[in-house]
């Protein structure tokens, strides 16, 4: 009976074993005790171990468990990366990059004897030192390029570069200064090179494509999204291409395909201008709905909006610090402290702002619709320096230039007649731009020349260089990086609107080139 019930008693307990999916665990069946590889005798004593290669099969090798396990720390730590982590890396790379190009010199010059290799080390060294030091004292805005003092007359004006049918609103240069981008009404934005001037032209998706990749439905008597193009802005490392217009759309392209790739919503009103901040993804809208939108085109994410003005934002401006600069019709200018919170507030004497742009973090120029260019400094409140009447024609107005220099327009310059004084909206400052980290500034409006000024300490203020004549609005201007030339979107009709027209202009692209000494 008893061997009974101990047979019952193991086969219940074998019966729950199999029941539970679980099966007992033997010697006879493990493949390291079986497998006739593992012992080999060779003679008496001797034991050979044998490869795990089996083992490693079923098993798989703890180095590849260790490996794995570090491969997927690995790629947590990449998908977890700060932003802190992020700009250490970026400057890492840079400061490599900067090295190689100071050993590339070296190696170009005279080989010395073994005895002074390390001399050239520290020299190389110390070369690098000063490139990271002169840059950062010229992006910080305390050393500036002396340019304006090198330009040399030109003898040669604006030529026509890129044509377009409609009047350009807005043009903009990639970070080397070798391709351009241009917009104008009729919804054509066009990437040209700067050299030779071929042209390719950006594809508008149909309205399927654009709903696809974010864009809402028109509003208002819209029926469909309309095309026309106010502002343009490209990103520091070239990528992505950025445009806002009246469809109160921000669309945002890729630079080396030329599609489309995303449409942020948001605004209320037309998407007047916009800015990337240099070395970054983040871009600033500014729009008729009296509102700043900051963007991330890299993660297509909107961020934040700044309120403040009381009427149209017009222009924007913004270099490698978290700043934003605006003008609005309500007549002031706002510096955003975008970290802060906080903003300040400047107030234009008596006329409305039109354009604005950094010097560098602490100081701005800004054009008004009266013709007067306003020098800003962030520890005052009104303007350090006014130029009056800057772009008034000297012929038109009746202005007689003393000792044969160039007036600016102002009454201490030069005698004006106020009887022949000329059309007040063809002498609005329509256009303002900074040769980057430099002395050398241009404006432009549509009295029929783009002026160079030259930046000065304060109290000197800003002195008049040359007079280029063009024909037409002044749209849009800015500098190359290096000041060699100097870009102007030129149009019949200016760019918000359409109370002038000037019938025998061509629309279009002008450059001028520029010679240093």
């Amino acid at each position: 009976m008893k061997a009974k019930n101990l047979k019952k008693k193991k086969a219940s307990a074998q019966k729950g074993n199999t029941q539970n999916g679980k099966k007992r665990f033997s010697i006879e069946n493990d493949p390291f005790f079986n497998d006739s590889k593992r012992r080999k005798r060779f003679g008496d004593d001797e034991d050979i171990e044998s490869s795990d290669d089996d083992d490693e099969e079923l098993y798989g090798s703890d180095d590849e468990g260790i490996r794995d396990k570090k491969e997927g720390k690995e790629e947590e730590q990449e998908e977890e990366e700060t932003a802190a982590e992020r700009r250490k890396r970026v400057a890492e790379a840079y400061l490599k990059r900067i090295r190689e190009s100071a050993r590339r010199e070296e190696e170009e010059r005279e080989s010395e004897d073994e005895g002074g290799r390390e001399e050239r080390e520290g020299m190389r060294d110390s070369v690098v030192a000063n490139i990271l030091q002169q840059e950062q004292m010229e992006e910080s805005g305390r050393v500036r390029k002396a340019i304006a003092s090198r330009i040399q007359k030109p003898t040669e004006g604006f030529r026509l570069l890129v044509k377009h049918r409609q009047s350009v609103t807005a043009v903009t240069l990639s970070e080397d200064d070798l391709k351009g981008f241009s917009s104008s009404k009729d919804g054509t934005i066009a990437s040209w090179d700067v050299d030779s001037g071929k042209t390719e032209k950006y594809a508008w998706p149909t309205d399927e494509v654009l709903k696809s990749h974010g864009a809402k439905e028109p509003q208002g008597r819209a029926k469909k999204h309309s095309k026309h193009v106010l502002a343009l802005a490209v990103s520091s490392d070239g990528r992505y291409l950025a445009s806002g217009g009246l469809d109160r759309h921000i669309h945002l392209w890729d630079v080396r395909t030329r599609q489309h790739i995303k449409a942020f919503p948001g605004h209320k009103g037309p998407v007047s201008c916009l800015t990337f901040r240099q070395g970054s993804s983040e871009l600033f809208s500014g729009s008729f709905d009296r509102s700043i939108k900051i963007w991330n085109v890299e993660d297509r994410a909107y961020v934040n909006t700044l309120f403040g003005h009381q009427s149209e934002v017009l222009s924007i401006d913004s270099l490698r610090k978290e700043r934003v600069l605006t003008v609005g019709r309500d007549r002031t200018m706002h510096l955003w402290k975008v970290p802060e919170e906080s903003q300040l507030i400047f107030r234009a004497p008596a006329t409305n702002l039109e354009c604005c742009c950094f010097i560098n973090n602490d100081e701005f120029l800004s054009g008004s619709d009266d013709g007067s260019i306003e020098h800003w400094n962030v520890l005052r409140k009104k303007p350090v320096h006014i130029v009056k009447n800057a772009h008034v024609s000297l012929q038109s107005a009746g202005i007689e230039p003393r000792n044969g220099a160039l007036s600016n327009g102002h009454m201490e310059n030069g005698t004006l007649n106020p009887e022949s004084r000329s059309s007040s909206a063809l002498s609005w400052v329509s256009a303002l731009t900074v040769c980057r980290n430099s002395d050398l500034a241009a404006s432009g409006a549509a009295n029929g020349s783009v002026r160079l000024w030259a930046i000065e300490n304060e109290s000197k203020g800003i002195r008049p260089l040359f007079e280029l004549p063009v024909a037409g609005f002044i749209n849009s201007l800015i500098f190359s990086k290096s000041g060699q030339f100097l870009v102007a979107g030129v149009g019949q009709e200016p760019r918000l609107g359409r109370w002038g027209r000037i019938a025998d202009v061509r629309n279009g692209v002008l450059v001028q080139p520029l010679k240093l000494s």
